[in-house]
């Protein structure tokens, strides 16, 4: 065996025995070091999944189950008659489903990318930058935090009426995109991120953007990602603005879609946890894909001084 295949085995070796240390040592932070915290913390963790988790099973199981079963005493997480798609099949039938999942979708992600390429810059120019009037805008910005979105409803679509954007993507898209919370935690973050690294790129002759581009952004990965998830589930989620901005069918999302099906044939509890179901898969299914972002941010900020 060549010195060459050596020499990479043992760096992979190594890679992967930092990477354990390092999972060893946030563990470690996490729950205590001692046998006894670590199950009491654990079994904290234990009790608190659960209480989540069932709850959410009932949800699951009562979406397959008919009326007459999700309402009949005692009650049962196994319907006698079996379970059946029976509410699913209505819901699909009853409304345009698939569109407003695409709905959601293609809003959902668009505040995404549109909310951290907005946000991304300002908190950099907040945490790097001196400038007149530094001081004032973060206070504004972190004023604009405390500021309730309902205060905002009637001047933005006053806005939307006045530009023409009623009943478009545009409408709907354009006034979620400002979130001074993203602002704010990405500025944080960037404050944590050592000077020295500055200092280093600007003698390089490194302008501000290369720096952003090339030195922060790497760095703040985990938290970029932690933010993503955070802006499309609040955008995915949002029913108020939507039921404002849209009045067209074919523009709804599926948080305001659905509930006009469910009005339509009155109060069913199985049809109801459908579809809850059918909005929260998403939601569930992006949290399982980025997981390991969202610990590895919650883990590298605000734990050993980083």
């Amino acid at each position: 065996m060549s010195v060459q295949t050596i020499t990479p085995l043992s760096e992979r070796r190594s890679a992967r025995a930092d990477r354990a240390r390092e999972r060893a040592r946030q563990r470690t932070l996490i729950l205590g070091g001692g046998k006894l915290p670590r199950v009491a913390a654990m079994s904290a963790l234990v009790v608190m999944a659960a209480v989540w988790l069932v709850p959410m099973l009932w949800a699951l199981a009562t979406s397959f189950k008919t009326e007459q079963d999700a309402v009949s005493l005692p009650l049962s997480l196994v319907p006698e008659s079996g379970f059946t798609l029976e509410q699913y099949r209505s819901l699909f039938a009853a409304g345009d489903v698939q569109l407003w999942m695409f709905n959601s979708l293609l809003v959902a992600v668009l505040v995404t990318v549109f909310t951290l390429a907005v946000s991304a810059p300002a908190a950099f120019a907040m945490s790097r930058m001196a400038f007149r009037g530094r001081a004032a805008l973060i206070a504004l910005t972190v004023a604009a935090i405390v500021v309730p979105p309902q205060l905002l409803i009637v001047p933005l679509f006053e806005q939307m009426v006045a530009m023409n954007l009623v009943d478009t993507y545009a409408a709907v898209i354009l006034p979620q995109l400002v979130m001074p919370i993203i602002v704010f935690i990405l500025k944080r973050f960037f404050d944590a991120v050592p000077r020295e690294l500055d200092d280093a790129a600007r003698i390089d002759g490194a302008s501000y953007w290369r720096l952003f581009a090339t030195v922060i952004l790497p760095l703040s990965r985990p938290i970029l990602a932690a933010a993503s998830i955070f802006v499309f589930i609040t955008a995915w989620n949002n029913y108020l603005w939507p039921f404002i901005a849209t009045t067209d069918p074919a523009l709804m999302t599926l948080p305001v879609g659905i509930p006009n099906v469910l009005n339509s044939y009155g109060s069913f509890y199985a049809a109801q946890m459908a579809s809850s179901m059918v909005a929260a898969a998403p939601m569930v299914a992006v949290f399982l894909l980025f997981q390991r972002h969202i610990v590895r941010s919650v883990a590298t900020t605000g734990l050993g001084g980083q």
